[in-house]
């Protein structure tokens, strides 16, 4: 059985680049209408989905501005229609220069962190819940680290801890509304900046070694995870917790970069 999304009013936050843009063009391409959602350069995005002939529109907000996302969850069921599906995949994190030790650790990135990657995932769900039709999704996207603790990363390992059980909560919640939530954890994914990183840093090439598939994750992976939690061949899975991460955490998962 193929997965459907034709018409399904889809949106996506941190759509515009990492794995957002090559999910919102998957999401397109299966018929989905896509709100491309991005702190800025939405619409640019947008565009170049409509280009290919696919149904996209861009909004820029701030998702950490809870008037902002309630904003932009009315304009886009106006424009769009009822949201089906909304994915929450918007984050940050520290680059490798930053990643300390907590006693360490910047008081102003853990702000930013918790409040982008934790407080924002928050304020898209409150706000499009009322936009949102029975038989609805909503995916968030965490990280093994939300799964696994990870040194010297304090702050992105308790936002994507605590997206994983506030999406357990809103599962138990919306069940009865017939609004389905569930998490995706990637493990590290192939995009220009991890990639960047990888390549400059030997102790992070040692870590191929912990990932029994051998290789880092393509984001259309994360993607097509999404598609299927999107779509009605998951309409019995609420509350889950998917790893997408080559085999990682079942077993010698590395702590130490």
């Amino acid at each position: 059985m193929e997965i459907s999304l034709k018409d399904k009013v889809v949106v996506i936050t941190g759509a515009c680049g990492g794995i957002g843009l090559p999910m919102a063009k998957i999401f397109a391409e299966n018929g989905a209408k896509v709100a491309v959602c991005d702190l800025k350069n939405a619409e640019k995005a947008a565009e170049e989905i409509c280009h290919l002939g696919f149904v996209a529109k861009g909004y820029d907000f701030d998702i950490t501005d809870a008037k902002a996302v309630g904003i932009a969850m009315e304009a886009i069921s106006a424009d769009l229609g009822s949201i089906q599906v909304l994915i929450n995949n918007a984050g940050i994190n520290v680059g490798p220069d930053e990643r300390k030790h907590v006693d360490e650790f910047n008081d102003e990135w853990w702000d930013a962190i918790i409040n982008v990657d934790l407080t924002g995932t928050y304020h898209c769900t409150k706000k499009a819940i009322p936009y949102m039709t029975e038989g609805g999704s909503i995916i968030n996207i965490s990280s093994i680290v939300g799964m696994v603790g990870l040194r010297n990363q304090c702050a992105f390992d308790a936002a994507k801890a605590g997206v994983i059980h506030f999406t357990k909560a809103i599962a138990l919640e919306l069940a009865p509304q017939g609004i389905r939530a569930n998490v995706v954890c990637p493990g590290s994914i192939g995009i220009d900046l991890t990639n960047q990183l990888w390549s400059q840093n030997t102790a992070m090439q040692g870590l191929l070694s912990h990932i029994p598939m051998g290789r880092q994750c393509k984001p259309e992976e994360v993607a097509n995870v999404c598609a299927f939690l999107a779509s009605d061949l998951s309409s019995y899975m609420t509350g889950t917790v998917i790893p997408v991460d080559g085999g990682w955490t079942c077993g010698g998962f590395a702590r130490d970069f």
